[in-house]
């Protein structure tokens, strides 16, 4: 098994586009297609009723013919004004639904990935990923693709009334057009991976932003206020090269077009005034083919600014690709069987785990949790203790070896069965910004207010919410930061007691409490763990003394297995630590 995981890394193709953003929005982007077709079509109206002006109603004081062609050109820019809000209001509303459906399904993926990956990514750059990089797709369904196929539309028409009016000059324009063409293929090609890069560096500078405002105390407890700003001015600058590298490319781009179209518009007033002096096109043509000239090369210029934007949403579409075609953590083709009901007998064979390639931190690990157990985890820090509570949590699967549930084994169980009867108490557990009520019925929104009030009095949370004026509907602040260490562990432990799990995960659950508070906590525990599997990370020793197994873990392998009792006994490694705490 890999010890990460591996996204593949492909270039979104124009093909896979059309297929999975297009085709589902066919109708929205047909409507786009049909109104721009109208937007373009009218626009050309205008060009073709001065060639008329210019030839038959100024010559000729044709009144009637004039009134003809204002009424014409009048029609025409209502169409365009219409055309152009239902554009926008249209294809702007769905390319913003397309952002908000695949904010949502980026999330819901980075939400079922392994523990591995969140161990190894920054929580601000995954927020960057889920909000930024989907950003772009606005262009695709949005005004950006329709514009660009309606320049396409209007240069293509242009093309062919400026052959008909005159093939020299049309060939003379087609030279320094398909040389600006081939400018902005290459240069699109380049600047594909520096927005790819810059969506990257932009999720590294969220990330390190988001960990600096989170860890605000110890930077200011530590007087490294200047340290920190550093590192974001580095970030920032950093990002500003790659901008300022995409700028260059998309700004040779436009030059290019302008010095380019320069030369031709330069070259069709020379052939053009030499055809009108021999009579070869008339005044009227001359201007005709200026204006459509216009109307083909707008077009082609704008490409530059549409093809940087579509260029960017392709970039954020690869980076969003890598993330949609990772492997889920509950992955169906692996994951298999169901335990609707299951006892909660767990055991371990032959376990051996590591988070890098050839660095075990476990070494063939095995022991028997029965049903209804307490197996407490002893040892120094770093020895594997938290390790081998993860895998009984399926938060980590064996490299070797085996965790089974009753019989089955662990990593081919479904995991939404296993953890909707699983509990979990950390050391330094999360709290959501919100009220105490709402943390406590994270597991069990519908829970009735008699249940909540019974977790409330099993973790005695109301010994500290009925000095608050709002009581449990009194808000915590981020992380819980306006609750002290023990008041935060007890609301855990009342989440804990309202999911009513099968399986408890306690990884040092009393830790952050004091004495008194400890005391009062054992006894909410001990009816906590009643009838549950339960595996305690222990690091005051004497609140394992009733468990059914104590394992002691050295260096990832069970160095001593037993009893409180039989362990003192042996006056082995436990024995020492035991003794040692008491003394002090």
């Amino acid at each position: 098994m890999s010890k990460t995981a591996n996204p593949t890394k492909p270039k979104v193709s124009i093909g896979q586009v059309f297929k999975t953003i297009i085709w589902p929005h066919r109708k929205i982007v047909s409507i786009g297609l049909v109104l721009i077709v109208i937007s373009r079509l009218a626009s050309l109206v205008l060009p073709g009723a001065t060639k008329y002006l210019m030839d038959d109603v100024i010559p000729n004081n044709d009144l009637e013919l004039l009134k003809l062609l204002l009424g014409a050109v009048a029609l025409a820019i209502l169409l365009q004004a219409a055309t152009s809000f239902l554009l926008t209001r249209i294809l702007s509303v769905e390319a913003q639904r397309l952002i908000a459906t695949l904010r949502s399904s980026v999330q819901k993926k980075i939400l079922q990935l392994p523990i591995r990956f969140f161990d190894n990514t920054k929580s601000g750059a995954l927020v960057s990923r889920i909000m930024t990089d989907v950003e772009g797709v606005r262009n695709l369904v949005g005004t950006g693709l329709v514009q660009l196929i309606g320049g396409l539309l209007t240069a293509v028409i242009s093309l062919f009334i400026l052959i008909s009016i005159s093939p020299k000059m049309t060939l003379f324009v087609l030279v320094p057009v398909i040389v600006f063409a081939l400018i902005s293929l290459k240069a699109f090609a380049y600047i594909r991976p520096i927005f790819k890069e810059r969506g990257k560096i932009n999720a590294e500078v969220t990330g390190r932003l988001t960990e600096t405002l989170n860890g605000v105390r110890v930077i200011k407890g530590f007087n490294a206020e200047g340290f920190e700003i550093k590192v974001f001015e580095d970030g920032v600058d950093k990002l500003f090269q790659n901008v300022k590298k995409s700028l260059t490319s998309t700004s040779l781009v436009t030059s290019s077009a302008t010095f380019l179209l320069g030369i031709a518009s330069t070259g069709i007033m020379g052939i053009g005034g030499y055809m009108i002096m021999f009579n070869d096109l008339t005044i009227g043509d001359f201007l005709a083919f200026t204006l459509y000239l216009g109307f083909m090369i707008a077009p082609i210029v704008q490409m530059s600014n549409i093809g940087s934007q579509l260029t960017e949403a392709f970039a954020g579409l690869d980076r969003t690709e890598e993330i949609m075609n990772m492997t889920i953590e509950d992955n169906p083709e692996e994951r298999t069987v169901s335990l609707d009901n299951f006892k909660g007998d767990i055991q371990f064979k032959d376990v051996s785990f590591g988070y890098e390639e050839g660095k075990e931190v476990l070494h063939n690990i095995s022991f028997d949790a029965p049903s209804g157990s307490v197996t407490a985890l002893v040892g120094t820090s770093g020895s594997g203790k938290t390790t081998i509570a993860s895998l009984a949590a399926s938060f980590l699967t064996p490299d070797e070896g085996q965790v089974l549930l009753d019989g089955q084994d662990l990593s081919k169980v479904k995991l939404s069965s296993y953890r909707a009867r699983l509990g979990v108490v950390l050391q330094d557990d999360f709290l959501f910004e919100g009220t105490i009520r709402e943390n406590i019925l994270f597991p069990r929104p519908n829970a009735t207010e008699e249940q909540l009030n019974q977790a409330v009095l099993a973790a005695y949370v109301n010994e500290f919410t009925d000095r608050f004026e709002e009581g449990l509907d009194s808000v915590i602040g981020e992380r819980g930061v306006k609750l002290s260490g023990g008041q935060r562990q007890r609301i855990a432990i009342a989440r804990a007691v309202l999911a009513d799990p099968k399986i408890l995960i306690l990884d040092e659950a009393t830790s952050n409490l004091d004495t008194e508070s400890e005391s009062l906590i054992q006894k909410s525990l001990n009816e906590l763990i009643e009838g549950r599997t339960t595996f305690v990370i222990a690091h005051r020793l004497s609140t394992i003394r009733r468990a059914s197994q104590i394992l002691v873990i050295e260096n990832g392998k069970i160095a001593e297995q037993g009893t409180h009792d039989d362990l003192i006994s042996k006056e082995g490694r436990y024995h020492n630590l035991y003794t040692y705490q008491a003394r002090i």
